[in-house]
């Protein structure tokens, strides 16, 4: 089965498309395959784009998420994805809440695949100013490059 990526945040509108679009950028760059998606443990943003501060720090890095929606996650994703990263340990303790008995995914914490970063989660900027889309940006990345490496052997 080819490698398949889930992000899960909280709203789906700030972290989880971030990650989802650095993964996509990264995979590209060194030309490995891999589905990517990201979703939200609430239901709060289901159709809603990215927050605007996110397409913002996401066109800075030239990738337009302009067109991505918000989506829940649900039980059939941890048989559709191979692995699913929580971006905090509020939403991996949801999302371990709602893994169905038959599901497949390796779930875990995105930032424990990063060296030096191991049980944190990555910046949730919502509440704050714009420059905290750009730390989010930042951990996502390191992310994606540690995902990549991690898949590549």
């Amino acid at each position: 089965m080819k490698a398949s990526v889930l992000f899960v945040s909280l709203g789906n509108i700030c972290r989880s498309p971030l990650a989802e679009a650095a993964l996509r950028a990264e995979a590209e760059r060194v030309g490995v395959e891999i589905v990517v998606d990201s979703a939200g443990t609430g239901d709060w943003h289901v159709g809603s784009p990215p927050d605007s501060r996110a397409q913002a720090v996401a066109l800075r890095h030239g990738i337009d998420i302009s067109g991505y929606r918000g989506r829940q996650v649900t039980a059939s994703d941890f048989r559709r994805f191979t692995h699913v990263f929580a971006l905090d340990a509020e939403n991996l303790a949801n999302l371990r809440r709602v893994q169905p008995g038959d599901g497949t995914a390796e779930l875990c914490l995105l930032m424990d695949l990063v060296p030096g970063r191991e049980g944190s989660g990555v910046t949730d900027p919502y509440f704050g100013d714009d420059a905290g889309f750009d730390v989010t940006w930042d951990d996502v990345t390191r992310a994606a490059e540690a995902i990549l490496e991690r898949l590549r052997g």
